[in-house]
């Protein structure tokens, strides 16, 4: 059927109660697949009574598959930028429809029957996900280390840092709300789109149902590079999770530097590990400096995050706002590096005088951790302040 034949077919059914769906597929050289891919959607359409639409968004293919996508019924537009998430991300702004449905045009999702996609949308979901993993995956389809190690990993990072529970977090095939996109401000040009909708979705408190989809071989080249595409994906997730990238190590390295001078002190001839003697004087300094400035760096990710539309806002950045004064945190500062200069000054006329004291490593050691801290701890406080600046 072609695209006039569509159009009049949807106008006779104008009067149908169901929403109007957009189908988005990207494609880049998909000249075996994309006319099989776009017939399906649009026999589906048919055969559902469903108006819609079926877009295919070219990425610059140099086959004839424009021209077979046309020629099938779909409506092609053109998007220069290169990436997986910049295609879909234009295809979504183009779409009319109160639904949309995303799926690769690689003939790898089987657009002949969307009906299961779209019937939660209809009961308040926001998004749907088709599970490969439940609805079945064909021999050869997937890679054995994609399978087994890259999505059971990533669907493990996403539950751990975000407490989403996908069983199927990088299916390519989905179907949403149109407000959903815009809602979500999704940014991702590559591969990690799919995380970011997940990720976005869960911390906007959308509703996310699963629903098994079969998973073909792949029909063609592949586009996905693993190594880039895999680490491309947890770069994102790290990034949207200051908490586990900055924070919680920050406090694990502030803790093992407590302890640790609380041990310099307490055993000034060193910890006997064996034959060998360990004296952690530094050590203690050097981790807490590290973690202090990592805890600060994950406040200023999170706070910026939230100020700038990039995550949204938890309890922990209410909280901070709440309770954070500039002068109090400036005054702390202060008195943390003028107790250092002070312990400092004090070694330092002792010195002078020829004089021994005891644990005056320790001692050295202390004062350098608290003119750091106090450092780290007033410069972070005007780089708070400018980033909550709008």
């Amino acid at each position: 059927m072609n695209g006039a034949t569509l159009a009049a077919a949807q106008a006779a059914r104008a009067t149908t109660a169901d929403p109007y769906v957009s189908i988005v597929m990207p494609c880049l050289n998909e000249e075996q697949t994309v006319g099989v891919c776009v017939r399906k959607a649009v026999s589906w359409l048919e055969r559902a009574g469903v108006q819609g639409e079926v877009i295919v968004v070219d990425n610059g293919s140099s086959d004839r598959s424009v021209e077979l996508a046309e020629e099938a019924g779909a409506r092609v537009v053109h998007e220069r930028r290169r990436g997986y998430g910049q295609t879909y991300l234009r295809g979504f702004t183009e779409a009319r429809g109160e639904f949309i449905v995303m799926g690769d045009s690689d003939d790898t999702y089987d657009f002949s029957d969307l009906s299961a996609l779209i019937e939660p949308l209809k009961h308040g979901a926001d998004m749907v996900v088709g599970n490969r993993f439940a609805g079945g995956i064909s021999r050869g389809a997937m890679p054995w280390a994609h399978r087994y190690i890259g999505s059971p990993i990533i669907n493990f990072v996403i539950r751990l840092f975000f407490g989403t529970r996908i069983g199927d977090s990088q299916s390519g095939l989905r179907a949403f709300r149109r407000s959903v996109p815009e809602r979500l401000q999704l940014r991702s040009g590559g591969m990690e789109l799919a995380s970011e909708m997940i990720v976005s979705a869960a911390r906007a408190g959308m509703t996310i149902t699963e629903v098994p989809a079969p998973y073909a071989v792949r029909q063609g080249e592949s586009k996905l590079n693993t190594l880039r595409d895999g680490w491309r994906h947890i770069r994102y997730l790290l990034l949207a999770a200051p908490d586990f990238l900055f924070t919680l190590p920050g406090l694990v390295m502030i803790a093992l530097g407590t302890a640790t001078s609380v041990v310099s002190f307490v055993a000034p001839g060193g910890v006997e590990i064996g034959s060998l003697s360990w004296q952690p004087v530094f050590a203690g300094t050097i981790l807490l400096a590290i973690g202090v400035n990592s805890v600060l760096v994950g406040v200023v990710a999170k706070l910026y995050g939230a100020t700038h539309g990039l995550r949204h806002e938890d309890r922990w950045v209410r909280l901070y706002r709440r309770w954070f004064h500039l002068e109090w945190v400036l005054a702390l500062a202060a008195l943390l590096f003028v107790s250092g200069l002070l312990i400092d000054g004090l070694l330092f006329v002792v010195w002078a005088g020829s004089s021994h004291v005891a644990l005056g490593g320790q001692l050295a050691a202390l004062a350098q951790t608290l003119l750091i801290v106090g450092a780290e701890l007033g410069m972070a406080a005007f780089l708070i302040v400018t980033v909550e600046s709008p």
